[in-house]
């Protein structure tokens, strides 16, 4: 790692205020970032934004404070309501151990999040990144936040040739230079809107960029070549088949476990997921009906890829009640209510369909 940065106390200080001065005037004007800084909001917005994007994020975040706009008003929310609201954000772990969390600090701790980094680490779902971000942004307490768009930052401005994810140590104690009491809140968020808006994955605009000086990459011209990454393996792929069964304008969901993929949602009836297609004669639907295959389309979870084939049906209201009657984990949805998470949508969204029914 070079030293011309680590070497040089008084430009770290004069490189730091440069980038806070330019978030005054540059930094995103962002929904969790109005008004105090409620440790509940921060820690919601910082949950909701891992793993997707700030204009994805963004609505879903606006939409649960209006449902339960504060910590406790999250923790007596039923579990079914929650993880329907957060359909479109995957990873559903993250909903069920945010209402984990909410019902764990309204029961040891009065509703309010502790402001040290150690006990927040003790709280469900939070790790180093999520309890260093609370402390600072929340509470204002200096703490060293790296998320990936940091990573990005500091693996240029330091050169740092370890491949990522073995870097992470090195990038760390690079991040920790520039960590100390002042505005130690908007310093992790100033460098956050700097990567996302100068010091970009591609084509950075180093121009502007208000470390530029001390940027080992840019001195290189390399900058595009950090941060250094191994060759990714290809995700797996497997086969499933889904059932869409309608009875008049509902159709059949079944509630999925609580644990594993998924777990806790409601989701179409399919086969398991595997490594090989199936051939039609392994194929038992949940029903007895006469089935039309319509396609197949794609879908991309975080470790393996999906090809899912979608057989089709529409059965008397007396079979699925009776069907019902037997199989209490299922129940007829109407499929306006749009509450399936994204992989078994792209099912509902297949033609041919009744017309008008999945528009």
């Amino acid at each position: 790692m070079s030293g011309i940065i680590l070497k040089d106390k008084a430009l770290v200080a004069s490189l730091r205020a440069g980038l806070l001065a330019w978030y005054d005037t540059h930094g995103r004007k962002l929904p969790w970032r109005q008004g105090e800084r409620d440790p509940y909001r921060v820690w919601l917005s910082e949950v909701m934004l891992q793993q997707t994007t700030v204009p994805h994020a963004a609505p879903y975040y606006e939409k649960f404070l209006r449902l339960w706009p504060t910590l406790r008003d999250l923790a007596a929310a039923e579990d079914g309501r929650v993880m329907a609201e957060w359909a479109g954000l995957g990873y559903y772990a993250r909903a069920r151990k945010l209402l984990e969390c909410a019902r764990t600090v309204v029961r040891d701790h009065g509703g309010v999040f502790p402001a040290d980094e150690t006990e927040l680490l003790k709280l469900p779902g939070f790790g180093p990144y999520t309890s260093a971000a609370v402390v600072a942004i929340a509470f204002g307490h200096a703490a060293n936040v790296v998320d990936g768009n940091i990573e990005r930052v500091m693996t240029r401005l330091y050169a740092i040739e370890t491949p990522m994810p073995a870097a992470k140590p090195q990038v760390r104690e690079a991040a920790a230079q520039w960590v100390n009491d002042d505005r130690a809140g908007d310093w992790p968020q100033a460098l956050m809107d700097m990567a996302t808006l100068i010091c970009r994955p591609k084509s950075p605009v180093c121009g502007g960029c208000p470390l530029a000086e001390a940027c080992v990459a840019r001195a290189r011209g390399e900058q595009e070549r950090f941060p250094v990454k191994l060759a990714k393996a290809p995700k797996p792929r497997r086969y499933g088949v889904v059932f869409v069964i309608q009875s008049g304008d509902d159709v059949l969901v079944e509630r999925r476990a609580d644990k594993g993929l998924l777990g806790g949602m409601l989701g179409l009836p399919h086969t398991e997921w595997r490594s090989e297609p199936y051939r039609t004669e392994e194929i038992t639907p949940p029903l007895s009906a006469p089935f039309e295959v319509i396609g197949s389309y794609e879908h991309v979870f975080t470790h393996f890829a999906l090809t899912q084939e979608v057989w089709r049906a529409q059965v008397s209201d007396e079979s699925v009640c009776d069907f019902l009657r037997r199989n209490n984990s299922f129940q007829l949805l109407p499929v306006s209510e749009k509450v399936l998470p994204t992989v078994f949508a792209k099912a509902l969204k297949m033609k041919p369909v009744a017309p008008g029914l999945f528009d």
